[in-house]
């Protein structure tokens, strides 16, 4: 398990630092940079679903159709919204 830690810590920080550098305020972020860390976000999930049955019913269960995919399409439904917010489609 400390292996596959440090692996989505390093695969976190490589995209997460670099964007940190960045000055933040209480100022309207930027769209374009929202979007990216949206992106980020749903590869790191679709990494640790990946590894992880608990977290691939918790993602069905808020409506995410990730049951049986791959590591890539679990990411490419996540960079969207849920089919149907609060549901759980069938197993």
């Amino acid at each position: 398990m400390g292996t596959n830690l440090a692996r989505h810590r390093a695969w976190f920080c490589e995209r997460f630092v670099p964007m940190s550098d960045a000055k933040m305020s209480t100022e309207a972020v930027p769209t374009d940079d929202l979007g990216k860390a949206n992106d980020v976000l749903a590869e790191w999930a679709a990494r640790s679903a990946a590894d992880s049955d608990a977290l691939v019913e918790r993602l069905a269960g808020m409506g995410y159709d990730v049951r049986g995919k791959s590591e890539e399409e679990i990411a490419e439904v996540l960079k969207h919204p849920p089919a149907k917010p609060g549901a759980d489609p069938a197993p």
